[in-house]
């Protein structure tokens, strides 16, 4: 397959005009416009030819959950894989919520033989362990039965029974053992700081001792003030990379614009944390146990905490351009740093050759004409 004359978003996070060759599964040639040949060939003339969405941070959609493989169904994780990558999400991570060791223990057993699989839509690149060690006080949308403090040999033997694919695992810094946990699970993930009262100088202490992540900016943390920066003002001096929910709910768009000038265009991830209400009707449904309520794009507990995003990861991109953040800056923060705060770039992440054909076409409203994902049009 040929892609001729488009605009192509490349490694250093930039439009070219290009054409784009690919031979199974990977991009094989990137060339200048209108100089490769072929019997199967796709006039993209204007359109951009961007990777494929990565979406760290997820825990639903299209009515399904990733925590309800406890079940020990693949049924949920395939109906999530399905739907994204009609979105044109072709990576994601499956996000667990706050619970008991056995209940973890089940959801990551059903996981383990789709890492990686192909032909679901979107491909499992790993898990989010989002929780149990949070701070009560900022537990959010998290079952407060759950929540414990940090426990370096729960995470070792999860870590194990997920086949060594926990991605990402979150934690409150300030928490009694917390230090030492990040200094241990850094060493076989990334570890973000999530869930947090941590001041300052608490969240400081988890990057210096490994942590390079910051879950969900701004939700679920102290606030960012001026003799008070907190968990935001440590992030800046010294995060890898922060998510931000980027629905128009969780955060102003002042605030989106805001985080892009103050943490630059390399550091900032949009995540969707979505749940089942996502591509779903107003109506109820649940969250770790929990019920919340979903209405025109706002999902709430029944207390009306805000319980995650209704939004998908695509949608998120599209709304953070028209918050008016450049296209460049934004299409970055959903393939290239995510793809690099999960250890994926050398496969994934931007239109490069060797890498997975994991392709999106867009047309001028940013929405996906063409999906390809493997080499598979979709």
């Amino acid at each position: 397959m040929i892609l001729k004359n488009g605009r192509i978003f490349n490694a250093q996070g930039r439009f070219e005009w290009a054409d784009v060759q690919i031979i199974g599964d990977r991009i094989a040639k990137v060339a200048p416009p209108n100089t490769l040949e072929g019997d199967e060939v796709l006039d993209v003339s204007g359109k951009y030819v961007t990777p494929g969405f990565i979406d760290l941070h997820i825990h639903g959609s299209d009515g399904a959950d990733f925590c309800d493989s406890v079940d020990g169904s693949e049924e949920h994780i395939r109906k999530m894989a399905a739907f994204l990558g009609k979105q044109g999400v072709t990576s994601f991570l499956g996000t667990t919520m706050t619970f008991s060791e056995e209940i973890l223990t089940k959801i990551l057993t059903t996981a383990r033989p789709l890492f990686g699989q192909e032909g679901m839509g979107a491909v499992l690149r790993g898990v989010n362990m989002e929780g149990p060690f949070f701070n009560m006080a900022k537990k959010g949308a998290q079952a407060a039965e759950y929540i414990m403090d940090p426990d370096i040999g729960m995470f070792e033997r999860l870590y194990e029974c997920s086949g060594g694919n926990i991605v990402l695992a979150d934690v409150a810094p300030e928490l009694p053992g917390a230090v030492e946990y990040i200094e241990a699970v850094s060493k076989k993930c990334t570890v973000s700081i999530a869930h947090t009262n941590a001041n300052y100088d608490e969240a400081m202490a988890g990057f210096n001792a490994g942590a390079t992540h910051v879950t969900h900016l701004f939700n679920a943390m102290p606030a960012f003030t001026h003799r008070a920066p907190g968990v935001v003002g440590a992030a800046a001096d010294r995060a890898g990379h922060v998510e931000m929910i980027c629905d128009g709910v969780h955060l102003h768009p002042a605030m989106v614009r805001a985080v892009f000038a103050m943490f630059g265009e390399d550091r900032v991830c949009i995540i969707s944390d979505s749940l089942r209400a996502c591509g779903m009707p107003n109506g109820e449904y649940t969250l770790g146990g929990q019920k919340f309520i979903m209405k025109d794009g706002l999902a709430t507990l029944e207390d009306g905490t805000i319980a995650g995003s209704a939004t998908c990861l695509a949608e998120g991109f599209r709304r953070t351009v028209g918050f008016g953040v450049p296209l460049e800056t934004a299409l970055r923060a959903a393939t290239i740093n995510p793809a690099q705060a999960a250890g994926l770039f050398d496969e994934l992440g931007s239109i490069t050759a060797g890498k997975r054909a994991d392709v999106l076409v867009l047309d001028s409203a940013l929405m996906p004409g063409e999906i390809f994902i493997g080499g598979v049009r979709q």
